[in-house]
Parts: C-alpha cells; structure tokens; sequence
C-alpha cells in the first residue's frame, strides 16, 4: 500500500515495523523527514511536505508508543 504525507497513522506503523529500536522521543524533524522518503512504500512527493506535517506524525508516533 502506497504511503502518502497524509497518512500519518500508516507511516507510524510502517515506521515502527522497520525502526522497532527507535523511539519517537529520540528522532529529530530531519532524521523523521530521511526515514520517512526512505520507506518502501513511500510514494508521495518529498518536497510536499512541511514542519506540520512531520509534527503531526511524530505526534502520532510518541501516542501510538504511549498506548503500549
């Protein structure tokens, strides 16, 4: 399934699957943006995206970990 910027909730999950190391406390906008053009499924235009958006997905990460 393709993963567009304006899917924050299937991002994060696709995130967690390839970095379950990784905490979203510990990753900065940058490293966020890298990993997120870098996931296979990827599909959207890098240059799309904007600090709100990588906000809201990194928001969306640190909640889906706090639910554990």
């Amino acid at each position: 399934m393709p993963l567009y910027w304006d899917s924050s909730y299937e991002i994060v999950l696709a995130l967690r699957e390839r970095f379950p190391e990784l905490s979203a406390e510990g990753v900065g906008m940058e490293q966020l943006y890298r990993m997120i053009i870098e996931l296979p499924d990827f599909a959207d235009d890098p240059r799309l995206v904007n600090e709100g958006i990588l906000r809201d997905i990194l928001r969306e990460w640190y909640e889906e970990e706090s639910s554990e």
